[in-house]
């Protein structure tokens, strides 16, 4: 069972991040922070619909995690939860267009590693 809950959470976390990246990418740069600004990005939070759902998958994988630690040890579901960080900068180069360099792409080997070593 702790799989099926590390995969829930690490996939709904990933779809969850991604989704609220490009949303909010869609706002321009958040300068003012005074009450109109605040506002303004509080209506693109509630109003766009890739923010709400990011929310909503960050939701599932939190609670998923909560179902996780309950049947796991903590020095295995949080580690091998990181496996999200891989998975998200495969899908940051795909789904956002971002530009990953030979240096992320060795640090996400790098944590993929660390997974492996814990896991198994």
């Amino acid at each position: 069972m702790k799989w099926l809950w590390l995969a829930i959470s690490v996939l709904a976390g990933t779809f969850g991040d991604l989704m609220t990246a490009r949303g909010m990418a869609e706002h321009r740069e958040i300068e003012d922070f005074g009450a109109r600004g605040l506002a303004r990005i509080l209506r693109h939070i509630g109003t766009h619909r890739e923010v709400i759902a990011g929310m909503v998958f960050n939701s599932i994988s939190f609670f998923s995690l909560m179902a996780l630690l309950s049947v796991s040890e903590v020095s295995f579901a949080i580690p091998a939860g990181a496996s999200s960080y891989v998975i998200k900068a495969a899908l940051a180069r795909w789904y956002l267009g971002e530009h990953l360099n030979a240096k992320r792409w060795l640090g996400a080997v790098c944590v993929a590693i660390g997974i492996a070593l814990i896991a198994f």
